[in-house]
C-alpha cells in the first residue's frame, strides 16, 4: 500500500501548466498546500485553466522561471513535458529539495490495486485493451495516466476494489521514489526520445524504474523476444514473459494459432488468433502482454476472450478512417518514433503511400530503407525533419517534399489506386506543426473526410 502524505502547509512548487500540471495544481491546493505554479507561456497562452487555479488559490509565476522560486520549495512536482535535467531543478535538487514526478504523488494516495504499463510502442492499446478486459470481467476499473486523465486526477474516483491500468512513459518515471504497480508491464524498448534522455541505456533504465519498488507477491511482465528489453527482469517480483516466437516458463505464448498462459507448469487456452481483431503482429505482441497482466489480475480466461474480440481499437493506433475509390486510409499518428512506424509498415501487404515526417528527436530512419523498399510506392515528407528524413531513405522509395500534412493527404489520393493503402506513420513528433499527435491525427482524418465527401459530391453528380 503506498505510504501516505500530509500536505497541509507544505510549499508545492508546480512546473509546467499543462494538463498534468493544472490537475497537480488543483490536487495540491485542494489537501491544504501553498502551491505556486510556474510556466513559461503567458497568462493568455494557458487560457481556461487560470481561472480554476487562481480560485484554488494557486500562486501563478508565469511568462518564466524564477530561480528562488525553485529554492522556497517543500516539493517540486514537473509536469512531464519538463526535462528531469532543466537547470532549475539541478539546482534545486543540489539544495536537498524533493522532486517527484506527479505520478509519485499520486501514489502516495492511492486506494485499489494498480496495473502500469511501459514501453516505447503499443503502451496505449495494450493500457486500454487491459482496461477493457477487466471491465468485461465484471471489475472495477480506472483508465489513467498518458492515455487519459492524469492519475492523481483520479486518485478520488479510487475504492478499495478498484483497478487503476496506467499507461506511464520514461518522463513520468524517471522521477519516482516509491512509486510501485501491483502489475508491471515493460513491452519494448526502441530508440526514442533521446533528444531527452540521450542515450538509450539513460532511456531504458528510466522505463525499467517501473519494477524498481515491487515486491515479491507483485509481477512483472517482460517482453521474451525483446532483446533490448529482457536484461531488465527484475529479481524480487514474480517474474512473467510474452512471446510469439517462443514457449515461456512463465506467462502467456502463442502455441500454433492459440495463445496460452502458463502458470506453475499448468497451461491455459485464453483465445485463439484469429479472433484478435486489430492488424499486424505487434498487435499479436500487444494482446499477449495484456493477455498476461489481465489474467494475473484475476480475469478468467473468457473474459480476456471476449475482452479482445470486442475491443474496437485506439484512436491514432493504426485506426482506419475510410476507403475512398477502393484506397483505405489509415491513421497512425502515434507511430511518434521510428520502431512504430516500422511495425506500422509491417501491417500491410504492400502498395503503401506513407506520409512520414514532423519534429526529429534523435532518430535514425535509414532503418525504414528496406521496408519502405519492399512496402511502399510514395514516401510524402513534411515538417522539420524532411530534409534528414530524404537524405536518410533516398533511394529506398519514390519520394515527393510535401511539406504539410494537407498537400501530402491531396498528393497520396491523386497518385494512389484501386487497392493502395494510404498511410500517416510520421515516425517524428508532432510538435513542430501540431499541438500534439492526437491533433495531427485529427487533422489527417478531416482531411480523409473531406476527401470522402468530395468523392461522393462527384458521384451523385454523375448519376
Amino acid at each position: 500500500m503506498p505510504v501516505g502524505m500530509d500536505l497541509r502547509g507544505k510549499r508545492v512548487l508546480v512546473v509546467g501548466l499543462a494538463r498534468t500540471g493544472v490537475a497537480t495544481s488543483l490536487f495540491c491546493a485542494a489537501r491544504g498546500a501553498r502551491v505556486t505554479a510556474t510556466d513559461s507561456r503567458t497568462e493568455g497562452e494557458i487560457g481556461e485553466a487560470i481561472a480554476k487555479l487562481k480560485g484554488s488559490g494557486v500562486t501563478l509565476e508565469l511568462g518564466g522561471h524564477r530561480e528562488n522560486a525553485f529554492l522556497e520549495q517543500d516539493l517540486i512536482i514537473p509536469s512531464p513535458g519538463v526535462p528531469a535535467d532543466e537547470t532549475h531543478l539541478q539546482v534545486a535538487r543540489a539544495k536537498g529539495i524533493t522532486i517527484w514526478s506527479e505520478i509519485e504523488l499520486a501514489y502516495r494516495f492511492m486506494k485499489g490495486r494498480m496495473i502500469g504499463i511501459t514501453g516505447s510502442n503499443g503502451k496505449t492499446t495494450t493500457t486500454s485493451l487491459v482496461e477493457h478486459i477487466l471491465k468485461t470481467a465484471g471489475m472495477q476499473t480506472i483508465l489513467a495516466g498518458n492515455i487519459g486523465p492524469p492519475l492523481i486526477g483520479c486518485v478520488d474516483a479510487m475504492k478499495d476494489d478498484t483497478w487503476t491500468v496506467v499507461e506511464l512513459s520514461s518522463f513520468q518515471l524517471e522521477l519516482i521514489d516509491s512509486f510501485r504497480p501491483n502489475i508491471g508491464v515493460f513491452l519494448n524498448l526502441t530508440p526514442d526520445h533521446l533528444d531527452r534522455h540521450h542515450t538509450i541505456e539513460a532511456y531504458g533504465g528510466a522505463k525499467a524504474r517501473l519494477f524498481e519498488n515491487q515486491l515479491g507477491d507483485d509481477a512483472a511482465i517482460l517482453n521474451a523476444d525483446d532483446a533490448a528489453t529482457t536484461p531488465y527482469a527484475p529479481s524480487l517480483p514474480r517474474v512473467y514473459w510474452f512471446s510469439r516466437k517462443q514457449r515461456v516458463a512463465q506467462g502467456a505464448y502463442v502455441r500454433v494459432e492459440e495463445i496460452v498462459f502458463r502458470h506453475d507448469g499448468a497451461e491455459e487456452v485464453l483465445l485463439k488468433l484469429e479472433d484478435i481483431p486489430l492488424a499486424g503482429a505487434h498487435n499479436v505482441e500487444n494482446v499477449l502482454a495484456a493477455a498476461a497482466a489481465a489474467r494475473l489480475a484475476g480475469s478468467p480466461a473468457a473474459a480476456i476472450a471476449k475482452g479482445v474480440k470486442t475491443f474496437a481499437g485506439v484512436e491514432h493506433r493504426l485506426e482506419f478512417v475510410a476507403e475512398i475509390g477502393a484506397v483505405r486510409y489509415y491513421n497512425d499518428s502515434k507511430a511518434t518514433n521510428v520502431d512504430a512506424t516500422l511495425k506500422a509498415l509491417d501491417a500491410f501487404p504492400g502498395r503503401i503511400l506513407i506520409i512520414l515526417g514532423g519534429k526529429d528527436k534523435g532518430s535514425d530512419y535509414t532503418v525504414l530503407q528496406k521496408p519502405l523498399r519492399e512496402k511502399a510506392i510514395l514516401a510524402l515528407l513534411i515538417g522539420a525533419a524532411a530534409e534528414k528524413i530524404e537524405n536518410q531513405i533516398s533511394g529506398s522509395v519514390a519520394l515527393e517534399r510535401a511539406e504539410t500534412l494537407e498537400r501530402a493527404v491531396e498528393t497520396a489520393s491523386h497518385a494512389a489506386q484501386s487497392g493502395d493503402v494510404v498511410l500517416l506513420a510520421p515516425a517524428c513528433a508532432s510538435f513542430d506543426q501540431f499541438q500534439n499527435f492526437e491533433h495531427r491525427g485529427r487533422v489527417f482524418k478531416d482531411l480523409v473526410r473531406q476527401l470522402e465527401k468530395q468523392a461522393a459530391g462527384a458521384s451523385s453528380g454523375k448519376r
